[in-house]
């Protein structure tokens, strides 16, 4: 996995632009354990929500098949990021039928 990119400015035609960092959240300013695990969190939401649009299955079904409610299905929809462990979308991945890794590597140093 590559270094971490950091936001920085940018000057092209004579205007002055923010290129962005590789995690949004790094970007908006979440202290960085923060958004490190929000972009965890989102990445792994994504891929749930493409499952299960693959798959075709309605909110009710995706929700059996997980083991949950429909609301909880509704809320990873509608991203409410906040609502979702690390450990509760691994699960659910699992249960998708992918196989969770984790990457760890050293931070880079501004």
């Amino acid at each position: 996995m590559p270094k971490s990119k950091m936001m920085r400015t940018k000057k092209v035609n004579g205007a002055i632009h923010l290129e962005g960092s590789d995690n949004v959240f790094r970007d908006l300013g979440f202290p960085e354990e923060e958004a490190v695990n929000m972009l965890a969190r989102s990445e792994m939401i994504i891929q749930i929500k493409n499952i299960l649009d693959d798959r075709k299955l309605t909110q009710i079904e995706a929700a059996k098949l997980l083991g949950v409610r429909q609301p909880r299905v509704s809320a990873l929809y509608t991203g409410k990021l906040n609502d979702f462990t690390i450990d509760m979308l691994m699960k659910w991945l699992t249960i998708l039928g992918k196989k969770v890794t984790i990457q760890i590597e050293d931070q880079v140093v501004a």
